[in-house]
Order: C-alpha cells, then sequence, then structure tokens
C-alpha cells in the first residue's frame, strides 16, 4: 500500500525532513531499493551511503540533522531509534492481501463455528465444530483447528498448522507454517512389574497471550493436568520445542532448535540462544541471556538480571570464560 512520507512520519513518531509528499510502498536495504522505498541507517558512517541510494527517503537518527540541507532532496525521517522506526514503518506499509471470498470453497467450516467479520479461511483448511475465530484473523491454506479452539483478532495463522482442542490464542498472534500447538505432552508411567511404559493423561492447556510469534515448525505441547502458557509478546523461532506445563513470561525471546523439557518457568525477558537445552523444572529468572548451545540441568535455577550465562552446565559467561582460559593453558604446558 502507498503511503505518503509525513503519513509514515506521523506512524512512526518520527521528524519529517523534506517533501512530505513522496510517496512509499515498500523498505529495502540501501543495496536493493528503489524511489518507491524507504531505508534505515543507525550509524552516521553509512548516511552518505543511504543518500546516494535510488531509496525514496531514509530513516536516520539525530547525527542526520546536519545534513539535512546536504541531502541531495532526498527526505529523512529523524528519529532516536531508527530500526525500530523502520520495523514499524513496514508494518504500517504492509497490506495483507484478501482473497475474493472470505471461505475458500474448499475449506471445511463446521456449522457450529464462529467466525467474527472479515476472517479469512483458505483453500483446504478444516475447522471443527465449536471453535471461535477473531476478527480480523486469516486461517492458512491446509489448517487443522480442533473442536473449541479460540483464536483472537488480527492473528495470522499461515499453511498447514495444527492446533489441538484445548487451545486458546490471544490477538495478534502470528504461527507460522508447520507449527503444531496443544499437542500431547512427553509423559509416561513405567510399570516396573512389565517394564511397559503407560501414558500419564494429558489433558491440560495451552495458551497463547497476545503479541506472540512462534516460529515454522515449532511445537508447543498443552499441560498434563493444568496448563502451559506462552507470555505476551514472546517470540519463538523456527524448529523450537516447548513441553508440558512449561510457563514463559512476558518478551522472551528464544532462537531455533533450543529443546524445553515439561514444567520449566522462563520469567519475563529471558533471551535463549540457539540450541539451548533446558531440563525438567528449571527455572529461569528475569532478565537471564543464555547463549547458544547452552544446557540447564533439571531443577537449576539461573538469577542475574542481565547476566549472560554460557556452556553446560550453564554458567555465568565470565567464570565460563575462566575455564577456557585456564584448561587453554594447562594444554599447552602438557
Amino acid at each position: 500500500m502507498k503511503r505518503s512520507l509525513e503519513q509514515i512520519a506521523e506512524a512512526v513518531q518520527a521528524r519529517l525532513q523534506g517533501d512530505g509528499g513522496v510517496e512509499i510502498n515498500g523498505v529495502a536495504s540501501i543495496a536493493s531499493a528503489s524511489p518507491n522505498d524507504l531505508v534505515f541507517v543507525e550509524q552516521e558512517k553509512y548516511l552518505a551511503q543511504a543518500l546516494q541510494s535510488q531509496a525514496g527517503a531514509v530513516i536516520a537518527g539525530e547525527f542526520a540533522d546536519h545534513v539535512a540541507e546536504k541531502s541531495a532532496g532526498k527526505p529523512l525521517l529523524i528519529c532516536d531509534h531508527p530500526k525500530l522506526a523502520f520495523a514499524r514503518a513496514a508494518h504500517f506499509l504492509h497490506d495483507r492481501e484478501r482473497t475474493e471470498t472470505a471461505i475458500h470453497p474448499t475449506a471445511v467450516v463446521h456449522a457450529s463455528v464462529h467466525l467474527a467479520p472479515d476472517v479469512v479461511v483458505e483453500a483446504r483448511s478444516v475447522i471443527a465444530q465449536d471453535a471461535e475465530i477473531g476478527a480480523g484473523t486469516r486461517i492458512g491454506c491446509g489448517c487443522a483447528i480442533a473442536r473449541g479452539v479460540k483464536i483472537g483478532r488480527e492473528c495470522e495463522i499461515y499453511p498447514n498448522v495444527t492446533i489441538y482442542a484445548g487451545t486458546a490464542l490471544g490477538d495478534r498472534v502470528i504461527v507460522h507454517a508447520g507449527a503444531v500447538l496443544g499437542s500431547d505432552g512427553f509423559g509416561y508411567v513405567r510399570d516396573t512389574q512389565t517394564g511397559r511404559y503407560e501414558k500419564f493423561p494429558q489433558v491440560g492447556r495451552l495458551v497463547i497471550e497476545d503479541d506472540v510469534e512462534i516460529g515454522a515448525n515449532t511445537t508447543i505441547d498443552r499441560g498434563a493436568l493444568d496448563e502451559t502458557r506462552i507470555g505476551r509478546g514472546t517470540k519463538i523461532d523456527n524448529l523450537v520445542h516447548i513441553g508440558h506445563n512449561c510457563h514463559l513470561g512476558e518478551n522472551v525471546v528464544i532462537a531455533a532448535q533450543t529443546g524445553l523439557s515439561g514444567s520449566i518457568v522462563i520469567e519475563n525477558d529471558v533471551v535463549l540462544g540457539g540450541q539451548v537445552g533446558i531440563g525438567e523444572h528449571a527455572r529461569i529468572e528475569e532478565g537471564v541471556m543464555l547463549g547458544g548451545q547452552g544446557g540447564v540441568l533439571p531443577n537449576k535455577v539461573l538469577r542475574g538480571k542481565g547476566v549472560a550465562f554460557w556452556g553446560t552446565p550453564a554458567q555465568p559467561l565470565r567464570e565460563y570464560l575462566k575455564q577456557l582460559a585456564t584448561l587453554a593453558r594447562l594444554a599447552k604446558k602438557k
């Protein structure tokens, strides 16, 4: 969708210098930008390159103030956080394509399903009885939405997502292709006489709060008897597994290939790097950062807001680096 720079500046709360009537319909890198695109720079050393690009306008920091008169007529949007403003501008420009019919002829939607206005259900999707889909939500091709599932407003459910019964999604949730939400947890009881494993009941719920994004082929299990909960604003990368009864706080970030066992608590603002593994009943307290391939043993607690942990078993980064240095010296002596 085309927007004027004046509209974009207002939407992202940036200060406009130059022609506010210039129309923009996309965002791009400096190298690939066209006259209809918006680009951004976070450091002054890249500003000249952006001004010389084909871009229609540039989002820049306060450092751009003194070069405004030398911008060769290219409009500037000046703000404190150019990258954040650029992301917001991209969202503002994004206009989701709608199919001609709200419900595709090949979709199967039970008569008892409650569809709010402006819901789109694409080809070959199946929505079972008593499900509720909020206004402006899109269900992509080939999705399977089970009985009684609740999905909030303005959600984007990409193709081939499976959502089991007992799952509730808040508003503005994004679920990428192939994700499975609310499947049974990995819970079994061993019969010591026969050696066989019998399934422990997996009858709990999965609750995903507002503004969560879930990556492609990620799996999140329902609670065994209670619930698994993903807090507001949490962002989960591709190929992540979250086991039953886990409770994730708000604004948690989890990178790809991370695995969480059951009954783990992740508090607000935690950052987990790629391929992190965490054992059952562990607790990661608020603001902790755990580096890639870090491992947390079962029942352990990591605490320290803003503290970076690394290694297996995970420990503060400084201690981890000291140990590596010590090992290197010992190896050299040997």
